[in-house]
């Protein structure tokens, strides 16, 4: 299996995947790009609960997503109302599979367990589209197939949804609500279809990213509160918390991944350019053990997004969502990372590209 990084441009002509082989040391090589043959929005925002400013168009996690067997790779195209499938080849490029209306509007994130896909639509108020769901079935060929009965309402009908987010075990799947301060999560049926939501509030202002241990302790981000904080979550979908709103100090608190081991979590904070370091104890308690600057020092500042940890468990990739870049750190023992390298696939500095999926 190929080692590979993927990012989203999210450019509004022609939406595309780009590809970088890693290499043993972890560093990137540009590869190929591939058009989703949907649209992005470019720097135009889906929503306007969070500062208009070009930089996290999608404002969620997840708009560019692996399955979890690396076969297939799955991304959003909010300016067309559609998600696309490509096939995953042995040497991790891409073979464009299918694209196929969101079942809603502005789609900005994808969840997959098994052959079981849903995406998440932020809707359009002006135009009376409504927040939701829609589940579709992976073939084997990687085209998708529309489950009946799947298209589903968040909890309220101009809910925004920054993440779907399956459950370690699939039975489960966890809605961050941006705009309601709200934890939606739903029972997944044995056809496909859920049933719910159960709502949770969120223990801090604007939950975004999130992310489950193998445990089943789930952690999420709070944009309002530049926060992070750890819950457990009972089999009737009731949220207990662990650690509430641990703050980071920075601004823009988003994304969330951990270490392989699960001793370490690592938080973006977009308008910082920095990236927070907290220690996860036994108990799933988080503490707050340091910050780290997405680009070194003498480079432009780059305002880190979607962050992922590669399957080794020894590198670290954030997304720069003002440059289209791809930052490189080297994960130590002690949780702390050293800047490896910004990789980057134009000369072209931009805006508006979002998403970053890790093969191997």
């Amino acid at each position: 299996m190929p080692s590979m990084v993927y990012m989203m441009t999210n450019t509004s002509e022609m939406n595309l995947v780009v590809a970088f082989n890693r290499d043993m040391n972890g560093l990137l090589t540009f590869v190929a790009s591939y058009p989703t043959y949907g649209k992005g929005t470019g720097t135009k925002e889906v929503s306007t609960a969070t500062t208009i400013d070009g930089i996290d168009p999608l404002h969620s996690e997840g708009s560019l997503t692996l399955s979890r067997d690396g076969r297939f790779l799955f991304a959003v195209n909010a300016g067309s109302h559609s998600i696309s499938s490509f096939m995953v080849t042995e040497n991790g490029r891409l073979i464009f599979a299918d694209v196929k209306p969101s079942g809603g509007a502005q789609p900005n994130s994808i969840g997959v367990f098994g052959n079981l896909l849903y995406v998440s639509n932020v809707g359009d108020p002006a135009n009376q589209f409504p927040s939701n769901i829609s589940g579709f079935y992976i073939e084997e060929d990687g085209r998708l197939t529309p489950v009946p009965g799947s298209t589903h309402s968040l909890s309220t009908i101009n809910a925004q949804p920054a993440q779907v987010l399956f459950t370690p075990d699939g039975s489960k799947m966890v809605i961050p609500e941006l705009t309601t301060d709200r934890l939606s999560v739903y029972n997944v049926n044995k056809n496909g279809t859920v049933t719910g939501p159960m709502i949770n509030e969120s223990n801090g202002k604007m939950p975004f990213g999130s992310h489950f241990l193998s445990s089943g302790l789930l952690l999420v981000t709070e944009v309002g509160s530049n926060s992070l904080s750890s819950y457990t979550l009972s089999e009737k979908g009731i949220l207990q918390v662990i650690s509430g709103s641990v703050p980071t100090g920075q601004k823009a608190t988003c994304w969330v991944t951990t270490t392989k081991n699960e001793r370490f979590a690592y938080a973006t904070n977009t308008l910082n350019g920095t990236i927070t370091i907290f220690l996860i104890s036994n108990s799933g308690a988080l503490t707050v053990a340091g910050h780290v600057t997405s680009t070194p020092a003498g480079i432009p500042t780059g305002f880190p997004m979607n962050i992922e940890v590669s399957q080794d468990g020894r590198y670290l990739y954030t997304l720069n969502g003002n440059q289209g870049t791809v930052s490189v750190f080297q994960i130590n023992d002690d949780g702390s990372l050293a800047p490896l390298q910004v990789a980057a696939w134009t000369y072209f500095q931009y805006f508006g590209s979002q998403g970053l999926a890790v093969l191997n």
